[in-house]
């Protein structure tokens, strides 16, 4: 077996954190550049490209959610 290299010290956080800086400043610049908000052409309120728009409910001009329905609450379970 061969032997590991063993640090003589233990190394500052500073030193630790700065290590991984720069990795975790590529990771949200590569995260930002795929995440594409587009504004909705119905309510100009952004959101993701190809999603439905969680405002309005439409895509792609169709109605897809029905925003307006209210969900009834069960408030008596009948046995």
């Amino acid at each position: 077996m061969a032997k590991h290299p063993v640090p003589k010290k233990k190394a500052p956080k500073s030193q630790t954190s700065g290590r991984f800086h720069t990795y975790v400043t590529n990771v949200q610049k590569k995260l930002k550049d795929r995440i594409h908000l587009v504004p909705c052409p119905n309510c100009k309120q952004k959101h993701l490209v190809h999603h439905v728009c969680p405002n309005c409910g439409k895509y792609r001009g169709r109605q897809v959610l029905n925003m307006g329905k209210e969900i009834d609450k069960i408030t008596k379970i009948k046995a």
